[in-house]
């Protein structure tokens, strides 16, 4: 059984940044893809970024590209994101999940963590 806890959200104002972490207790976290989501209030949820916990791929989305960076700390267990130049457009709830590598879906997810950048 997997299990996430997200932190570091918090109210920013455009051009801030904020570093998100995603605790991650899982019995084999080599097998994992973990990745970063996001759902803005009305909208749908939507990738932000993920990362292969073995090699350390990364994947990100137009939106947050060259702005937002993924890592994982194999040594503490952690997933963090860290969001530069935030802009209105970011708010959100964001989630941290993991699914085994090769798998369709995202089979445990975090509760989440609200991001709030103000104008």
């Amino acid at each position: 059984q997997v299990q996430l806890t997200e932190s570091g959200g918090g109210l920013v104002q455009a051009g801030g940044s904020l570093r998100l972490s995603c605790a991650v207790n899982a019995p084999t976290l080599s097998l994992l893809v973990m990745g970063w989501f996001r759902q803005a209030t009305g909208m749908e949820r939507e990738t932000v970024a993920a990362v292969t916990w073995s090699e350390g791929r990364t994947y990100y989305a137009d939106s947050v590209k060259g702005r937002f960076t993924i890592a994982r700390d194999s040594a503490r267990n952690t997933m963090s994101l860290q969001m530069n130049s935030l802009k209105p457009d970011d708010t959100a709830v964001y989630y941290c999940a993991t699914k085994r590598r090769g798998d369709a879906s995202w089979g445990s997810w975090g509760r989440g963590t609200q991001v709030t950048v103000s104008s």
